[in-house]
């Protein structure tokens, strides 16, 4: 690790359905691990023992009953508890964060996707995050039929879940992925928005070439 440098850096991954995050956010945690940086990998909702047990309620396929609201509600404690033992404590100590969603999935899922009040969202999530925001956001757009026919294939090869959330109809998806574009538009300095559909490595170049950046800036002060 290089003890010289307090980075603190909070990078975060979203993206439709089969877009490729979790593997480019692999990557680059190796990638920045090589390069002697204290980079922790963690994802949402997860990351704790608290935040494993939410997550196994709200993707199980058999909770078709849940309500919206209930999905938000659930999806923010497992979020309380990740920033609060998990997040925080590392950046505190000057590390990288690197998270598999975060806060913008509940706006674009439980709000573009299912029409839950956006300003309800922000307030609960200030509250579960502690008002604690992304440095960078990284956005792999894709189509949405396309996704999910990448997401079926990686399923049935055995490679990746198919959830609840995954079983929602294709109308409900789109609705995700324009809110997510909306929320990209609005804030550009946070957002990078890669076209998913582009070769593994030039994405990841792509993103190491942001990431750096920002860590030139970060030791630059």
């Amino acid at each position: 690790m290089r003890e010289e440098e307090n980075l603190s850096l909070f990078i975060t991954f979203e993206g439709p359905e089969g877009s490729g995050k979790t593997t480019q956010m692999e990557l680059l945690s190796g990638y920045l691990e090589e390069k002697g940086y204290s980079a922790l990998a963690t994802r949402e909702p997860g990351g704790t023992s608290i935040g494993d047990q939410i997550r196994a309620v709200l993707l199980d396929t058999h909770n078709t009953e849940m309500l919206p609201a209930s999905e938000a509600l659930l999806f923010s404690a497992a979020r309380a508890q990740i920033v609060n033992r998990v997040i925080r404590p590392h950046l505190a100590q000057g590390g990288i964060v690197l998270c598999d969603r975060y806060a913008d999935s509940t706006l674009a899922y439980q709000g573009y996707g299912h029409g839950l009040d956006l300003e309800m969202l922000h307030t609960i999530t200030a509250l579960a995050t502690e008002e604690l925001k992304p440095d960078l956001t990284i956005y792999l757009d894709i189509d949405v039929e396309e996704g999910l026919r990448r997401k079926l294939a990686a399923h049935k090869a055995g490679k990746t879940e198919w959830n609840r959330m995954d079983r929602q109809e294709t109308a409900f998806h789109r609705r995700v992925r324009d809110g997510y574009l909306q929320m990209a538009a609005r804030e550009p300095d946070r957002w990078l928005v890669i076209d998913a559909t582009q070769p593994l490595e030039a994405i990841q170049a792509l993103i190491r070439a942001r990431v750096e950046a920002k860590l030139d800036a970060r030791c630059s002060r």
